[in-house]
């Protein structure tokens, strides 16, 4: 097998001293059946990025996170990418233009979506009527706005076709932020809507009873944020091919901060995932690297390793370095950074030479604050096997000040 096992964690790659101390504490607290490290961990709020949970009849909303649903949609064109290549400029203005990245709108359209009439708001008004005219119409300004830190849309070229992709990463925006942060309130005796006293990175896990009445709502409420995030990543999709007047022949659309009811060795159990893709056999899953390396389209194995990592896998290359090391301190009032380890001239040097148009980003999303993917993909060979190589031509994010308290 090509993960070890510390302190009763499985941990594949190499082990990141703080994060593994997170999943440490995780397995130690709840009716936990397994806890597991992917090999892009890196340290998050409370369960830690990469980090799986598997429990016995427990749910975890500060294992989901706070970007509740966050996950990846890529979708084939019939396009070549040499048909666009010569005019990837022109595109990439235009994705900038069109799509909303950071935390407003570029224009004043309305997304309407049925899932507005979705039954699971009434989970909100049973909280109280403010709550959920809040949320709600928080939900409807940000449907299919994209955020901002590592948040993105990117055209690809496969390496073996020459077919032209569209990637988008995000998730289910303030919506899915402030229903995380009202059931980690609701827990702690708060009110949904109330102030946090500032939980700490390494804090135990918030863990609900599944069977009782907070643990359901906080079930229903998260499913509703992913087909929320499911409706906001479709939206963008259908923009870019608009642009490109393309259609898609295939596409790959998954969550990877999430909370799944799964049948593990005969017994159904929960599975949180925290910045981990699904990896049931035969699934498909759509894995991201940085703006200057290579994205994957995988598929599940059936093997003994997929199983004992209870169908789990990487989400993207993890980081190596945090934002305020690569970008700097920022001052919000004077919009003014201080300090950083990467430049500008670094990041658009690297990302140029790769051969990306970019738009947007800032100095804590280069290439140079990522592991790079096929190192992380390696150390689970046995788990999932690669379909689809991607090598982005075009990336486009929110600008590199942009605040965005629902970024990622």
């Amino acid at each position: 097998m090509a993960y070890q096992t510390i302190d009763g964690v499985r941990v594949w790659g190499s082990p990141d001293e703080g994060a593994l101390s997170q999943a440490v504490t995780c397995a130690r607290h709840g009716n936990v059946v397994q806890a597991l490290l992917m090999a892009d961990h890196h340290k998050g709020y409370s369960q830690p990025i990469g980090g799986v949970v598997v429990y016995d009849g427990q749910i975890s909303p500060s294992g989901v996170g706070y970007d509740i649903a966050c996950g990846n949609k890529a979708v084939r064109t019939k396009l070549m990418a040499s048909e666009v290549k010569p005019h990837i400029a022109k595109l990439m203005d235009r994705i900038a233009r069109t799509i909303s990245f950071g935390i407003g709108r570029v224009n004043s359209e309305r997304v309407d979506h049925e899932l507005f009439d979705d039954p699971d708001w009434s989970v909100y008004a049973a909280v109280g009527r403010q709550e959920h005219d809040k949320l709600k119409s928080l939900a409807r300004d940000q449907l299919g706005t994209v955020g901002s830190g590592n948040h993105y849309v990117d055209l690809f070229e496969e390496t073996v076709t020459g077919r032209l992709w569209i990637g988008n990463h995000f998730g289910s925006r303030g919506f899915g932020h402030k229903t995380a942060s009202g059931f980690i309130n609701l827990a702690a005796g708060r009110n949904f809507l109330g102030n946090a006293p500032g939980e700490k990175m390494d804090q135990p896990p918030v863990l609900l009873e599944l069977t009782s009445e907070l643990g359901d709502m906080y079930y229903r409420a998260m499913k509703l944020a992913g087909r929320y995030a499911y409706a906001g990543r479709d939206y963008v999709i259908r923009q870019v091919l608009s642009i490109l007047e393309a259609e898609a022949d295939l596409e790959v659309h998954n969550h990877h901060n999430y909370a799944w009811k799964e049948t593990h060795n005969g017994k159904e159990t929960i599975v949180v995932r925290k910045g981990a893709t699904p990896s049931e056999p035969g699934q498909l899953g759509f894995i991201g690297g940085s703006m200057g390396d290579i994205s994957v389209i995988v598929r599940g194995k059936d093997t003994d390793e997929n199983r004992e990592a209870f169908y789990s896998t990487v989400h993207g290359a993890g980081r190596v370095m945090s934002r305020t090391q690569a970008a700097g301190k920022m001052n919000w009032k004077t919009r003014s950074r201080t300090g950083g380890q990467i430049s500008e001239a670094q990041m658009k040097e690297a990302v140029k030479a790769f051969g990306v148009e970019l738009r947007g980003a800032g100095t804590d999303e280069s290439p140079f604050v990522y592991r790079k993917l096929q190192q992380v993909l390696d150390a689970h060979a046995e788990t999932v096997e690669v379909l689809h190589v991607l090598k982005p031509i075009g990336v486009c994010m929110a600008g590199a000040d942009e605040f965005d308290p629902y970024k990622d």
